[in-house]
């Protein structure tokens, strides 16, 4: 999970504060001083640190503060917002251009991950309506060329390239040309990287963006190398002129130093986030989605969206429809199995409602039951995935056999799918403790005392039939 370390620690500072029915300021100066070591120990550039743990201490000194009913809880704003302040304030889109083909420029140092962005770039695209083409500009490594190809393969997605030219100006010439002549309306340029900064990349670098005149040049850093990120950040705006960057490795041992400190140092916006290996592991970049998600407060927008992303709406309604019905099978606790899967890792979507780290890692979720559920399912016959009642002895070794299992996980396993029907069960009827427990959430999510939603804010809640109207309500 992106920020693990940091958010741990700043979500323990911000725990002491809850509930605190005075503050002095004693405890603003302990605060601002966890705030400080957090940070630092997160790879964040010292000179930022200091810029904002000194407005902190400004902010949270005023008498509004200090004599509020809730001091506490206004801390922990001023901490949000001053995160989402140094994150970029605001969410920046990428520049389209109104006569096609928008033409973006990738660049980077070699291994930061920027073919593959460029490939997970095309897809997020193209779920948007649009139309791209790839362009394999990398000619100093075949093999990055060969990735191209393979992604753009997988994906469905065109891929310009010629590996027998070392000219990329006519190169991409001819891709642009091609994009022309069948409609594409996104040209996505990938360029050459090297282990470091020289002259001669620099030099090429620049050649390719007066002739492709792009819309976006976007530089793709690796979150893992921290305050060498932003460095090359720097280094790259100062001699070719990004427009923005893409952070790649936020789903692995990060310190969050680079995306901390990227924005505040070059002044150039964070669009995007690579959070894993699938094509689908690429965020929109929401600074004060990624502010409450390091404060531990969830992030249920980005949730919805890969939700909407990621589950057939259509066979959605189906879905529900059996539910009402109490007609959920095993059939349709696989087909559920596979959505959530797209989604992302267990750990994160539980990240994203707002549970903190420590109590995820407490719970021990393992993320190779989903394998094991799956095995079990698919060892099963139809008539046995329609109705598991008919399950006895000899048919579950049978399944425990096909799965590479034992006759106990199959038991588990289908206690654990009679216990969902039976959760599912109370969930639609809007009865019994999921009714609660269901107003918790919401709760915590919508960043609501969940003990003082207003009646109004739970028949909202209670009245909700899609993911749409729960944005609405989060919104």
């Amino acid at each position: 999970m992106a920020f693990e370390s940091l958010s741990e620690k700043l979500q323990g500072v911000m725990n002491k504060l809850r509930g605190k029915a005075r503050i002095t300021e004693d405890d603003i100066k302990e605060v601002s001083r966890e705030v400080k070591l957090a940070l630092l120990e997160a790879d964040v550039n010292y000179k930022i640190v200091k810029d904002f743990t000194a407005k902190i201490s400004e902010k949270a000194l005023g008498q509004d503060v200090l004599k509020s009913l809730t001091p506490g809880q206004q801390v922990i704003k001023i901490v949000h917002d001053e995160l989402v302040d140094l994150l970029g304030k605001e969410e920046v889109p990428l520049n389209i251009s109104a006569n096609p083909p928008t033409i973006i420029m990738m660049a980077g140092l070699q291994g930061s991950g920027k073919t593959t962005m460029a490939a997970k770039l095309a897809n997020m695209l193209r779920k948007k309506g649009k139309s791209p083409l790839l362009v394999a500009c990398d000619i100093y490594r075949p093999a990055a060329i060969d990735q191209l190809q393979v992604l753009g393969k997988q994906l469905n997605i065109p891929v310009f390239a010629d590996k027998e030219s070392k000219d990329v100006i006519d190169i991409s010439g001819r891709a642009l040309k091609e994009a022309n002549s069948k409609l594409n309306d996104v040209v996505i340029v990938d360029t050459a990287g090297r282990l470091h900064i020289d002259e001669e990349l620099m030099d090429e670098l620049k050649r390719l963006k007066a002739f492709l005149k792009p819309h976006e040049i976007l530089l793709v850093v690796d979150s893992m190398t921290g305050q060498d990120a932003v460095t090359v950040a720097q280094s790259f705006d100062e001699q070719l002129g990004i427009d923005s960057v893409a952070l790649t490795k936020l789903d692995g041992d990060t310190r969050g130093g680079a995306a901390l400190s990227v924005k505040a140092v070059t002044g150039k916006p964070i669009k995007f986030s690579g959070t894993g290996e699938k094509m689908n592991d690429i965020e929109v970049f929401h600074p004060d989605r990624m502010a409450t998600r390091i404060l531990g407060m969830g992030d249920v927008l980005t949730l919805i969206e890969k939700a909407e992303e990621s589950f057939d709406m259509e066979a959605a309604e189906k879905l529900e429809k059996k539910l009402r019905k109490q007609e959920f099978t095993l059939q349709d606790y696989l087909d559920q199995l596979k959505q959530i899967k797209k989604m992302g890792s267990i750990k994160s979507i539980l990240g994203m409602i707002g549970i903190d780290p420590q109590t995820i890692e407490q719970a021990k979720v393992d993320e190779k039951q989903f394998v094991r559920a799956e095995a079990i399912i698919q060892s099963m016959t139809i008539k046995e995935r329609e109705d598991p009642d008919i399950l006895n002895g000899k048919r579950r070794r049978r399944i425990a056999d096909g799965a590479g299992t034992t006759v106990q996980e199959v038991n588990k396993f289908i206690k654990q799918y009679t216990d969902t029907k039976m959760m599912m069960k109370s969930m639609m009827s809007g009865k019994g403790p999921m009714k609660g427990l269901m107003k918790k959430v919401m709760g915590e999510a919508s960043k609501l005392d969940a003990d003082n939603i207003s009646e109004e804010d739970i028949k909202k809640m209670t009245n909700m039939n899609s993911l749409k109207d729960l944005r609405k309500f989060m919104k």
